[in-house]
C-alpha cells in the first residue's frame, strides 16, 4: 500500500461505515506511533513528484490540497524546495519538448510551454 495522508484515510475509513469518532481514536493512535505523519507524507510527495514529473511549487502545492495535507504543513515542505533546482528543471523540460514543437506558430508553443509548466 502506498503512504497515504490523514485525510486520505479518514476518507477510506468512512467509507467502510466505520463511525467518525472511531477513525479520529484510530488515526490518533497512528499518529502517536508515527504510522502516519503529513509532514513526512508531503516531502515524500514533493520528492517524488519532482523527479519524475519536474512540477512547480504552484502544482505540488495543488497536488497536496488534493491529497489532503493541510496548508501550514504543505507551506513548511514547498519552502524547502530550491528555486534554483526548480528554474533548472523548468529550462531542462523545455528543452526536451522543445523538438516536437518545431514547425509550429510561437503563440502554440508558447500556450503549450505554459501549460506544461503552470
Amino acid at each position: 500500500m502506498s503512504p497515504k495522508s490523514r485525510h486520505q484515510l479518514r476518507q477510506k475509513l468512512r467509507q467502510r461505515n466505520c463511525p467518525d469518532e472511531v477513525a479520529e481514536a484510530v488515526l490518533d493512535r497512528m499518529t502517536e506511533v508515527g504510522l502516519v505523519d503529513d509532514a513526512k507524507y508531503a516531502e515524500a510527495l514533493v520528492r517524488s513528484k519532482q523527479v519524475s514529473r519536474g512540477l512547480s511549487k504552484r502544482a505540488l502545492a495543488h497536488e497536496l490540497r488534493q491529497k489532503g495535507v493541510d496548508k501550514d504543513t504543505a507551506d513548511s515542505v514547498l519552502d524547502q524546495v530550491d528555486p534554483t533546482e526548480e528554474e533548472d528543471r523548468a529550462k531542462a523540460l523545455v528543452a526536451a519538448r522543445m523538438p516536437r514543437l518545431r514547425g509550429m506558430e510561437r503563440d502554440t508553443v508558447m500556450r503549450r510551454l505554459a501549460g506544461m509548466l503552470a
